[in-house]
């Protein structure tokens, strides 16, 4: 399991794994919901040298962690709740740019935060309009508009070249759309899973899929969509927040830090920690400031 020290602080510092002391056993991991199902539809691992794997930059070391979760023509599952997801998308869209990777995204909600992307693309040292300018973004308000943007997914992905795909909640218009009568919702999100199974035998790039409630809420994605190559499950956590991988059972620790403070790891030894810059707002302090 790896920590890392991040969150609210101006920045976020990479340590050493810390393990437990005596007096704080660690708690054993929550099982993943439908383990044993998502398990037997993992794919296994191949080499395809005609296609590209994901890339992401070397530093800080979340970038790594995350790039080993996707597979070039498979899919990657991120389960968790929105306010969760969205930040490590955001950190995901600007470690890509860093590479000179391209987006294609299909929200299905208004949840695309420009500015926070671009100063996070800003400060892993790519230019605001540079990091969104390598993100096509197609969003929908209705199920009937999710289901179009999918099925035209592969041309637009023929033309524009893309190295990742995204489709952040897709399912939730089709289930939650009240215009959609409901013996007709689990009927769409059925053929939504095989349009992107269609998407990857004719785009051999890796696609990543999030939902807030878990595989539940995609009804038919394992039986009828692409192959999955990884499930993770990103879960807010009292200091932060924890990603755990299926496929090998990996961890990734998000530790908050409160702004201006400062950790014993600054006076250690940092040979293999990294530093990245984190935007966020001041903290306000009781004590008022007096002029003159």
């Amino acid at each position: 399991m790896t920590t890392v020290s991040l969150g609210t602080a101006p920045e976020m510092v990479f340590p050493e794994p810390i393990e437990p002391g005596p007096f704080s056993p660690p708690n054993p991991p929550r099982p993943f919901p439908h383990a044993e199902r998502i398990q037997r539809h993992l794919s296994r691992p191949t080499r395809r040298p005609h296609r590209r794997a994901m890339t992401l930059p070397p530093a800080p070391n979340l970038f790594p962690w995350l790039a080993r979760r996707f597979s070039p023509g498979e899919a990657t599952v991120w389960v968790g709740p929105p306010s969760a997801i969205e930040p490590m998308l955001e950190l995901l869209y600007a470690g890509s740019a860093v590479v000179r990777g391209r987006i294609s995204l299909i929200e299905g909600s208004n949840r695309f935060h420009p500015f926070r992307i671009g100063e996070l693309g800003r400060s892993l040292g790519v230019d605001a309009t540079s990091t969104l300018e390598r993100i096509r973004i197609a969003r929908s308000f209705t199920a009937h508009q999710t289901v179009a943007l999918v099925d035209g997914w592969p041309a637009e992905a023929r033309h524009h070249l893309p190295t990742l795909l995204v489709g952040h909640g897709l399912a939730s218009g089709p289930l939650d759309d009240p215009e959609v009568p409901a013996d007709e919702r689990a009927a769409l999100v059925s053929h939504m899973a095989r349009s992107l199974s269609t998407l990857l035998r004719k785009v051999p790039i890796p696609l990543l899929l999030t939902m807030e409630g878990g595989l539940d809420r995609f009804p038919g994605l394992v039986e009828e969509g692409p192959r999955l190559y990884d499930y993770l499950s990103i879960q807010h956590r009292p200091d932060g927040l924890t990603l755990r991988a299926l496929r090998d059972d990996a961890r990734f620790e998000l530790v908050q830090r409160p702004s201006g403070q400062r950790g014993l790891d600054e006076f250690s030894d940092t040979s293999d920690r990294e530093v990245m810059r984190w935007d966020a707002p001041r903290r306000r302090t009781a004590r008022r400031s007096k002029s003159g």
